[in-house]
């Protein structure tokens, strides 16, 4: 097996990530959680407030022979708006802000550019406002939070939220997403 690296992104309501995320060949695990905030070992509810700075985002464990980066961005700004500030659908808050922590000098440099690319050629309406960070510290979300979507597929939000998500990616990206039905 080769070496994994790490990619942290923010995009609104974790469960939303982190299932089409789990879909792509390469990526070994999506974990849930926080980043970006003031407040040590913040728990949901306090997210939640709005009040720590922290942003629902999810830790993408992947290997880079198999999907880079780059490809993982494009999926990432493929499933959620990243022109809306602080807002994703039916979730407002800084909690659910558009977001990527780097974890190297390359990582910030793709982003960027990435982001640069998109605005030029008006893939979007309006300019992207996708934080782009070093990651700081990565807090684990509870467990409860952990394959929300795939222990709970018939909770409300998630059976209208991330259906679409979860086909988007399956048609945008086939040639990257395990064997599904």
């Amino acid at each position: 097996m080769s070496d994994t690296e790490r990619a942290t992104l923010g995009g609104g309501c974790f469960w939303c990530l982190e299932a089409p995320m789990k879909e792509l060949v390469g990526v070994e695990s999506v974990t849930s959680g926080y980043a970006g905030g003031h407040v040590e070992n913040p728990t949901y509810e306090e997210v939640c407030e709005g009040t720590t700075g922290h942003a629902e985002v999810i830790q993408v464990e992947f290997d880079p022979e198999k999907i880079s980066f780059a490809e993982l961005l494009e999926v990432f700004f493929a499933i959620h708006d990243p022109t809306t500030e602080d807002r994703q659908g039916p979730d407002v808050g800084s909690q659910y802000r558009s977001a990527v922590f780097y974890h190297t000098e390359a990582q910030r440099e793709t982003v960027e550019s990435l982001i640069d690319e998109m605005n030029e050629s008006g893939v979007y309406d309006d300019d992207i406002v996708t934080e782009v960070a070093p990651l700081d510290t990565f807090y684990e979300a509870e467990e409860y939070h952990q394959d929300y979507y795939e222990k709970n597929p018939d909770q409300p939000y998630c059976a209208v939220q991330i259906p679409p998500k979860l086909e988007k990616v399956r048609e945008k990206f086939e040639g990257k997403v395990r064997g599904v039905n």
